[in-house]
């Protein structure tokens, strides 16, 4: 069994920071992704434009070139892609890491796939925050039509769609459908409509503008929620923030109210698993991202470093940190 002194899980931008940094440093390193490189950007809604300013997304400076002010999904998706392959990284796709264990014996640790077991000197997590997305738990939410992931607008032109939450996920897709000539209604609490705060989770001014114009011109309706009772076939049922039952007409609703990182494995290693927010996160020293196990390091959208600009930037912290901890250790063996 080959002994790394690096292996990263997760093939996103944070994951793809760390490897191009592991090169840059003569590490012997591995990336473990269970989906595709980019796979939450891959899944993002078709041709959505990205929310974040190009020298937010960047791996090197200058090198990405949108016809626009901002990327689209499918030219960040191919931006990564083509780096990864362009500085050619060692990355395993569609193979997930599923169990890390102690090493003792080799000072490191030893990491299962279905297909293979690794040995690690250290290992870097970088998984994402999408794993499992959240649900309302009411009746008729496993309905065929009733979705957790927004794709496209095109298949509901002219037809009723509802879709259900607070964030810019939520905005974002009831705008698309919006514009796309869907007959869409945004199912909102009234304290996320009214929220203008960007440090409490506000719907970006950016998305927000082109939504009140659809507003305006009445292709998007908004009902200020308290909650959803019920989905049904072709219906959605609610309660509104005045107490107002409502049926409305949709023959696709989604439910688009956030999502939560798989923790399981980190936390089966033995990494404390910690209240932020209103999400959870592994516990971690803020300058080193080592979390409680020694070994055992963070970085991306499920630690308070969560914008994909310090997702980028952090590995580029950690990595050279790592490398100069497995050299004193090399040194000293020798």
């Amino acid at each position: 069994m080959e002994q790394l002194d690096l292996l990263i899980i997760g093939a996103g931008p944070a994951g793809i920071s760390a490897a191009d940094c592991a090169k840059q440093a003569g590490l012997n390193y591995l990336v473990l992704e269970r989906g595709l490189i980019g796979d939450t950007i891959y899944h993002y809604p078709v041709g959505c434009p990205v929310f974040s300013t190009v020298d937010e997304l960047e791996l090197r400076e200058g090198a990405l070139h949108p016809a626009r002010e901002k990327p689209t999904r499918e030219e960040l998706l191919s931006y990564y892609v083509r780096f990864c392959l362009d500085n050619d990284l060692k990355i395993n796709t569609g193979e997930e890491a599923t169990q890390i264990d102690r090493d003792d014996a080799h000072d490191g640790f030893r990491v299962r796939t279905p297909r293979a077991k690794y040995r690690a000197a250290a290992i870097l997590v970088c998984t994402g925050a999408m794993a499992h997305p959240r649900r309302l738990n009411v009746k008729g939410e496993d309905l065929p039509h009733v979705h957790h992931l927004f794709v496209e607008a095109y298949p509901y032109v002219r037809h009723p769609v509802v879709v259900v939450g607070g964030g810019n996920s939520a905005a974002e897709a009831a705008l698309f459908l919006a514009e796309e000539g869907a007959r869409t209604t945004l199912a909102i609490l009234r304290s996320d409509w009214e929220n203008r705060d960007p440090k409490k989770g506000a719907i970006k001014a950016w998305v927000r503008a082109p939504l009140e114009k659809q507003i305006e011109r009445g292709t998007l309706h908004i009902v200020l929620l308290n909650h959803v009772e019920e989905f049904g076939e072709g219906f959605v049922r609610l309660i509104t923030d005045d107490g107002e039952q409502m049926r409305l007409e949709a023959v696709a609703a989604f439910v688009l109210i956030g999502s939560d990182p798989d923790l399981t494995m980190l936390e089966r290693a033995g990494v404390n698993i910690l209240p932020a927010e209103t999400f959870l996160i592994p516990e971690y020293d803020s300058q080193t991202f080592e979390t409680n196990i020694p070994g055992i390091y963070v970085a991306g959208h499920f630690t308070r470093a969560r914008h994909i600009k310090e997702a980028i930037a952090v590995p580029r912290r950690i990595v050279p940190r790592i490398a100069a901890r497995r050299t004193q250790v090399v040194t000293q063996a020798a």
